[in-house]
């Protein structure tokens, strides 16, 4: 039987996905915005927050291997506040809103893969709320058994989440079924497997763990900065306390000691 999972996985900031795209549901459509009208206001903000924090980090010479680990971090946030939030309310684990959903994640997905120099692997920390919403999008549910559910659609996730993602979905839009009685009958059969032999059977993700790093991870990712590129800040400028930062600037300059 697949046993129960709980996910470690906690990034910190991300205030726009905690602030809208948690808690969005159903289409949403607004003018304006960098990524254009056909997403909701949500979803353009979270966007935007990204691009920003990049042109941060790039323009500050951050090294890459630190920013791949921050959008880490930041994506697993993403993910851990989503399914979360699909799994304890009902009304987000709707058909419309798993389309919504579906559709910022394919965003999101883009701008990854623009960016993948400076991401790394973060899509892959967006696994849970992927299937989840495959799940709700998918059409002929009835018609889906237990195995192709488990083992093709929803692989990462345990039997006690796929049960409530199963139960509490409803169709706003089409009025479709859920899974048919008989794969609902066999996962309530493996949950009670699992409780007799004192597995969790929480079905969230966890929200505490960080993602962790060395000294050595640092000291050995190579870093190339062109001090010609920087410019010393204006308020540094003016203190005598910073008045190293300008001869070293001034040396660089000269190619002079």
């Amino acid at each position: 039987s697949r046993g129960p999972r709980r996910v470690r996985c906690r990034a910190r900031g991300g205030a726009a996905a905690r602030r809208g795209a948690g808690t969005q549901t159903a289409t949403s459509t607004a003018d304006g915005g960098a990524h254009g009208p056909q997403l909701g206001t949500h979803w353009r903000a979270i966007l935007d927050c990204l691009d920003a924090l990049l042109v941060t980090f790039r323009a500050n010479h951050v090294p890459v291997f630190l920013v791949r680990k921050f959008f880490t971090q930041i994506f697993c946030f993403i993910n851990v506040q989503l399914f979360n939030a699909l799994l304890l309310r009902r009304e987000c684990c709707s058909f419309s809103n798993g389309e919504y959903i579906k559709t910022g994640l394919a965003e999101l997905e883009v701008w990854l893969i623009e960016s993948k120099e400076w991401t790394g692997t973060a899509w892959e920390e967006l696994r849970y709320i992927r299937q989840a919403v495959q799940l709700l999008v998918i059409h002929q549910k009835p018609k889906k058994t237990l195995n192709e559910i488990t083992l093709e659609l929803c692989p990462v996730l345990s039997i006690q989440q796929l049960y409530r993602i199963s139960t509490m979905y409803w169709d706003d839009k089409y009025g479709t079924e859920t899974v048919s009685q008989e794969v609902l009958h066999a996962m309530k059969e493996l949950m009670m497997k699992d409780q007799n032999t004192n597995m969790s059977n929480s079905f969230l993700l966890d929200d505490d763990s960080s993602i962790h790093f060395t000294i050595d991870d640092i000291s050995g990712a190579p870093t190339t900065i062109d001090l010609d590129a920087v410019q010393v800040p204006p308020h540094l400028a003016k203190d005598p306390c910073f008045e190293f930062l300008l001869h070293s600037v001034s040396v660089s300059e000269n190619g002079t000691a």
